[in-house]
């Protein structure tokens, strides 16, 4: 579903180059859930957003389905790590969730059906009239996979979206997106600097190095599933695995 190859970004200001991302290549596979771990600042945004063509890499060949990546792609979800900042405030919660819907000019029936089919799977389906500011943090980064999943892409790009919530809602945010990625297997890349959350997540982790950044390692993440993440560090085999990912970004 994605190729990368040969991926680097490099930011030119105040007379002075510094080299963001170096050489990245990797494929992803259709229904393959991905984490990207790294240490602070080595570079995660900037690739999620090079691969999201939301960034023109200096040097690249991203393909997405076959597609060479020129812009946004078509079929590609973002979901954001500041959900305050990604939601229109303006905008009550079926309005956000649909707006990316009349892009693709669909009927307003059609639109309805899928905000209100989002919006059950995300555990809001009594939210559809209320405004942003109204709902707790954890019910806005909700909202924010609702609108990308109404948007029925075949890959979605997650930029650390449980960062800024609370652990409590963290656990269950990350349970609620297991239970979904399950049920649609869509093609995910998630970012995070949390190791754990790599490990109960993903079917792999790219581990990046500090910059100029590069994939210090791929690690197969062996777990099985089902996976409950308020168990993880007590299944078999987590220590291991965290221990590998762990020296790799060290």
């Amino acid at each position: 579903m994605l190729t990368i190859r040969s991926l680097g970004k490099t930011y030119d200001g105040h007379g002075r180059q510094v080299e963001a991302l170096r050489d990245i290549t990797f494929t992803v596979d259709a229904g393959e859930f991905v984490c990207v771990v790294g240490p602070s600042g080595c570079g995660k945004t900037t690739l999620l957003r090079c691969l999201g063509g939301l960034l023109r890499p200096t040097s690249s060949k991203v393909k997405v389905d076959g597609a060479l990546v020129t812009g946004p792609p078509d079929g590609v979800a973002i979901v954001f790590q500041e959900y305050g900042r990604s939601l229109f405030p303006w905008l009550k919660v079926a309005e956000n969730v649909e707006l990316p819907l009349k892009a693709k000019r669909l009927g307003r029936a059609q639109r309805t059906e899928l905000v209100d089919r989002a919006l059950r799977a995300v555990g809001l389906p009594d939210a559809r009239t209320a405004w942003p500011w109204q709902l707790s943090g954890g019910m806005q980064q909700r909202v924010a996979i609702a609108r990308a999943l109404a948007f029925q892409p075949r890959v979605l790009l997650m930029d650390e979206p449980f960062a800024a919530v609370d652990a409590q809602t963290r656990t269950q945010l990350q349970a609620d997106l297991l239970k979904l990625w399950t049920l649609g297997r869509k093609t995910i890349i998630f970012v995070t600097h949390d190791i754990i959350e790599a490990i109960a997540l993903g079917d792999r982790a790219l581990v990046l190095s500090r910059q100029p950044t590069r994939i210090a390692a791929e690690h197969a993440i062996p777990i099985p599933r089902p996976r409950n993440v308020q168990d993880m560090l007590a299944v078999d085999g987590f220590a291991v695995i965290y221990q590998r990912i762990r020296a790799a970004i060290q």
